[in-house]
């Protein structure tokens, strides 16, 4: 490859205050539209902002969770342009003085390494409101609810190489700011959007190349199809000797297209100024030791308590514990269950794979972490078999209300340990077969054995309706083999 690609991410965060960020309009999701936005949101004559603490002690939070340096004193400036859903002609947020400084995020790479992304800043801002298209034939629609909502915008350095450290941050980032309770996470309705700065440089080269913007993705998968899309672009131009304009871009992930938005703009071109209505804030240390004393358990920490406690590899460790909602349905499945392993099991496995298909999140699943961990109990003592299992968790998926072992009982799903009655359907199925029980006798090689002990368990599971006991079955086959 004769390119060094090079990333830097711009994250919005929608704090989780129950009001916006200088009024006290509601920022509860889903009212009519334009029903949350008061006269201050839409800066009337005659109206004055005030800031919201709260906000402010959830950037705190996120500053000293990321080692950040927290600065005592943050100003706000107005971003001044034009644009339909942005009502008062500028954006209220901090460029000079903003509320969290360098910091760092240690990441986990699908190879086993681990890297440092440093965070330039973070800085508290208010959202703009929402264009809509889809219903107005010819028009666009302005919802202004959203508009003064708080964010706190999350700025990287140039430090990620290719998607695959793009996503691991993004999740990183997700996991850190939903375990701090500041954001609730749900990127479909806009509460984590990504920015993705893109350019490439000759392999080697310590010149960086002009970069594109790509904006506004809220989702892992489109941020990931994005990069791999902006990096072949810009290397098909670059190739063909031509040059990148520095440009905000949209990217479609349904189509896995994208267009230009705008070129870019410099700072300069938003003549920011110190806000006229704002006095700058001041925090002090008392502020900060507060919000040093509501930081939760982190994803880290809990990684490593998960492999302290639960016994888990660094793997399933990272994975349930990057995810406080996704952790949490864990704990609650492994300490029911008594069995950490299984659970990790079937969380990752089978749960995770439907909530995936369905676009589902944990908070949306119809099953509870203690009726899984119900399930792994009735797996562990062999009440019932895999493929059992499988039905129940089908039956608890669908919404039948009935416990764990009341579905076992009603569907005939119990597996059938009793050794007597296991050994009568071996002997019937093994004189259903001599020729099989032949080859196998005459096979000096335990491992063709092994393999061939597979061609017995159909017919005993199809002669035990699929309630028998596989390892009984295999201990029971071996014998009789002689094996």
């Amino acid at each position: 490859m004769q390119w060094d690609i090079v990333i830097g991410l711009e994250i919005h965060v929608q704090l989780a205050t129950k009001t916006k960020i200088f009024s006290g309009s509601s920022t509860a999701y889903g009212a009519e539209p334009n029903t949350q936005a008061n006269a201050v949101d839409l800066a009337m004559p005659g109206t004055l902002p005030v800031p919201n603490e709260q906000a402010f002690r959830y950037a705190v939070m996120f500053g000293l969770a990321v080692n950040a340096e927290i600065e005592r004193r943050s100003v706000f400036e107005r971003k001044n342009y034009f644009y339909p859903d942005l009502p008062k002609g500028y954006q209220t947020t901090q460029l000079e003085r903003p509320i969290v400084g360098p910091g760092y995020v240690d990441i986990d790479l699908p190879n086993g390494d681990t890297k440092r992304v440093r965070i330039h800043h973070a800085h508290l801002e208010e959202d703009a409101g929402k264009s809509l298209h889809e219903d107005f034939h010819g028009m666009t629609g302005i919802d202004l609810n959203r508009a003064g909502t708080p964010l706190i915008e999350v700025v990287t350095e140039p430090d990620m190489t290719n998607a695959d450290e793009a996503v691991a941050f993004a999740k990183k980032l997700h996991g850190i700011v939903t375990s701090l309770g500041i954001c609730d996470g749900d990127m479909s309705q806009g509460s984590m959007r990504f920015d993705v700065n893109i350019s490439l440089k000759p392999k080697g080269s310590d010149t960086l190349g002009t970069r594109t913007e790509t904006k506004n993705l809220n989702s892992f998968r489109f941020m990931e199809q994005a990069i791999a899309h902006e990096v072949e672009r810009q290397m098909d131009i670059l190739e063909d000797g031509g040059t990148i304009e520095q440009e905000t871009r949209l990217y479609n992930g349904d189509r896995d297209e994208s267009r230009s938005m705008r070129t870019k703009e410099e700072a300069n071109d938003y003549r920011y100024f110190p806000c006229p209505d704002l006095l700058p804030v001041e925090i002090d240390d008392t502020f900060i030791d507060e919000a040093r004393n509501r930081v939760p358990e982190l994803p880290d920490a809990r990684k490593v308590r998960f492999k302290e406690q639960y016994g888990l590899n660094d793997y399933d460790a990272g994975l349930l514990a990057g995810d406080s909602k996704l952790a949490a349905f864990f704990e609650a499945a492994a300490d029911r269950g008594k069995d950490a392993k299984l659970a990790s099991n079937w969380v990752q496995g089978e749960f995770s794979a439907r909530l995936n298909a369905e676009e589902k999140s944990v908070a949306d699943s119809p099953i509870t972490g203690e009726q899984l961990g119900d399930l792994v109990v009735r797996i562990a003592d062999n009440t019932i078999s895999s493929a059992g299992a499988k039905k129940v968790f089908e039956a608890l998926w669908a919404g039948e209300n009935n416990s764990v072992d009341a579905i076992i009982d009603a569907k005939g799903l119990k597996q059938v340990s009793d050794t007597g009655e296991l050994e009568k359907m071996v002997d019937e199925v093994l004189a259903s077969m001599p020729d099989q029980v032949a080859q196998y006798q005459q096979e000096s090689d335990p491992k063709k054995q092994k393999k061939m002990l597979g061609g017995f368990m159909g017919p005993l599971m199809k002669a035990s309706k699929g309630q028998g006991n596989p390892k009984l079955f295999n201990e029971i086959l071996v014998k009789k083999l002689g094996g």
